[in-house]
């Protein structure tokens, strides 16, 4: 048997050729955007609201856009880090949870302007006697998903702070699992009160699905940072640039961008970056909720 030896530009040029069809087999595999959110409110709830957003990301992006709904706040972190999504919707603190669990490769791409001081509600049926924190004391209490920023974690430091040990002090701690599941829980009488996201909150009441005279609010968390849109560190950078950019040019003066944007409860998107959830991760920490 014979070998030929290949000159220097010949190889030069067989390599070029071998990086080029690699590359366009990777952009081939690319051809759908995967994209889930954690449930913190309804599955149809979820699909309505992305609808809209998933086909303008597909005339922005130029490829299809599939949702994959999951059934919990730690299956949407898993699907992220084991790369079986591109794209998440997720709190700050299942952002911290995918962060650690992937060992730093997933990056927030945006958030909703309000997510840069979003706040946490405590809620009770009006006759309670509840009118501050300390009267939670000997009470139960409603959290949504035990992953939840704005349902648990943020919350349960606000309790802390407050020198109230939710596990001590309280006479039973439940998870709803969800926002609107806790507005619920507290209306039907099921616990003494709840806390969840106010966005979701202030959705309820605009909708009238709430009597906030039967219902009321008796404590506002100070702001944090919450939500974000998150991918995977190694989806493409001009694939990830293309997403960022559409996401920012989102504009509620237009019927599409204010339909969206009604949608998804934002004003705007901005940029964002993972050092905007050092305190959640702090928290998340200080409350003993990261493993």
């Amino acid at each position: 048997m014979m070998f030929r030896l290949l000159s220097a530009g010949r190889a030069a040029r067989l390599l070029s050729s071998l990086v080029l069809g690699l590359a366009a087999l990777g952009a081939q595999a690319q051809s759908v955007l995967r994209v889930t959110a954690i449930p913190d409110e309804s599955p149809t709830e979820l699909a309505r609201k992305f609808a809209p957003l998933g086909q303008y990301l597909e005339s922005k992006l130029g490829m299809k856009v599939e949702w994959t709904p999951v059934t919990d706040y730690a299956a949407a972190v898993e699907t992220l880090v084991n790369k079986k999504i591109d794209l998440a919707w997720f709190g700050g603190f299942t952002f911290v949870q995918a962060s650690v669990r992937s060992g730093g490769k997933v990056i927030p791409l945006v958030q909703r302007e309000e997510d840069e001081k979003f706040r946490s509600v405590f809620i009770t049926d009006a006759g309670s006697g509840i009118a501050k924190l300390e009267d939670l004391k000997g009470r139960t209490l409603s959290f949504g998903s035990q992953s939840s920023t704005s349902g648990h974690l943020m919350p349960r430091s606000f309790l802390l702070a407050a020198k109230i040990d939710p596990d001590a002090d309280l006479k039973r701690v439940s998870f709803s699992g969800a926002h609107d599941a806790t507005i619920a829980a507290v209306a039907s009488g099921k616990v003494d009160a709840g806390a969840l996201n106010i966005s979701v909150w202030e959705k309820f009441v605009a909708e009238k699905k709430v009597d906030p005279a039967q219902v009321k609010v008796f404590f506002t968390t100070p702001g944090y940072y919450d939500y974000n849109w998150t991918v995977h560190a190694d989806m493409p950078v001009e694939l990830r640039n293309k997403l960022q950019q559409a996401f920012l040019a989102l504009d509620a003066n237009t019927p599409q961008g204010k339909e969206i944007l009604g949608l998804q409860r934002a004003t705007r998107f901005v940029p964002t970056q993972a050092s905007n959830y050092i305190g959640i991760r702090a928290a998340a920490e200080n409350a003993g909720l990261l493993k």
